[in-house]
């Protein structure tokens, strides 16, 4: 077990032209993580997954993946990690076998020691009695397993996930979970996967929110939640502006107007709903009162919504 932790990124920066994807970014993250890339796209994610794959040169900053320089050791780099993207690289014509030799093959893996890998990860995946199916024929759930499978052929020590529950449904969603923790708990293997979905998140040991290419926090997600001050209240309202100034003087809060709602941070926040309804009642359209989310985080780190740029 080396002294390094698995990822490690100092100062990172990337630009498009006049866009900066990345703005001075720098975390780590340890061995035997699952660690997860949390943002809105157009956030950063999608860039910094293409520079820590080593298909995009470093421009600015320091990458290192195992102890090694991303832009010095490529090549080292390369295999020591797998890759699985958000589109889907399998060949649709061939059989799950065909497609899994072929990727062997690229890293030098040959004969009984391919045919013994193989068996062993569409075993621990559950599709072994699919090894001879054409990938055509597999729904998108058994199709990402096999991407995840080919991934891991060569025994890497970190895999790469981008969007990995893209088009899976809940059943498939949480069986991938599943196996990534059995990953990480009976192999060693560290996991840093992008996700745009806050319940993704959660399943994550710990997160880096990135907004606008700049990293928010790090942290486990209940840690995360914990920078909200207490409950969460949401009003919407016909009058959002009008109703938050008139909350915030009246009752010496800091009401605010977050995509068009009213929105409170307090705690015992069920007493103060009660004495809002009974003190706004033509106002108030609707009152919601909630523990944190992560998406509570998002906003109370940012100061607007996780999709707010999606939308304008």
């Amino acid at each position: 077990m080396s002294h390094h932790p698995a990822v490690e990124i100092h100062g990172l920066a990337h630009r498009y032209g006049d866009h900066a994807a990345l703005s001075d970014v720098s975390f780590s993250v340890a061995e035997r993580e699952i660690f997860g890339l949390l943002g809105p796209n157009g956030g950063g994610k999608t860039t910094l997954f293409r520079l820590l794959s080593t298909l995009l040169p470093i421009q600015t900053g320091t990458v290192n993946i195992l102890g090694a320089d991303v832009a010095t050791r490529q090549s080292e780099v390369r295999t020591q990690i797998g890759v699985v993207f958000q589109s889907p690289s399998l060949d649709r014509m061939l059989t799950v076998s065909e497609n899994l030799k072929h990727q062997g093959h690229l890293y030098g893996l040959r004969g009984s020691e391919l045919r013994q890998r193989i068996e062993l990860l569409l075993e621990r995946l559950g599709i072994a009695n699919r090894a001879r199916d054409r990938i055509a024929s597999l729904s998108g759930g058994l199709q990402r397993r096999v991407e995840i499978a080919k991934g891991l052929l060569h025994r890497p020590r970190l895999l790469l996930l981008d969007e990995p529950s893209t088009g899976l449904d809940p059943g498939a969603r949480d069986d991938l979970w599943r196996y990534l923790r059995d990953l990480r708990d009976s192999d060693g293997v560290t996991a840093v996967v992008t996700t745009h979905l806050m319940e993704e998140a959660e399943h994550c040991d710990r997160l880096a929110i990135l907004d606008e290419g700049r990293l928010v926090a790090t942290g486990p997600p209940a840690e995360l939640r914990a920078h909200v001050g207490g409950d969460c209240i949401t009003i919407t309202s016909a009058v959002p502006a009008a109703l938050a100034e008139t909350i915030t003087a009246r009752f010496d809060l800091d009401a605010t107007v977050v995509g068009g709602n009213v929105r409170i941070e307090r705690s015992g926040g069920h007493e103060l709903v009660r004495e809002l309804v009974e003190a706004f009642p033509a106002e108030i359209n609707t009152i919601t009162l909630g523990k944190p989310t992560l998406q509570d985080a998002f906003i109370h780190l940012t100061g607007h919504q996780f999709w707010a740029k999606e939308e304008a």
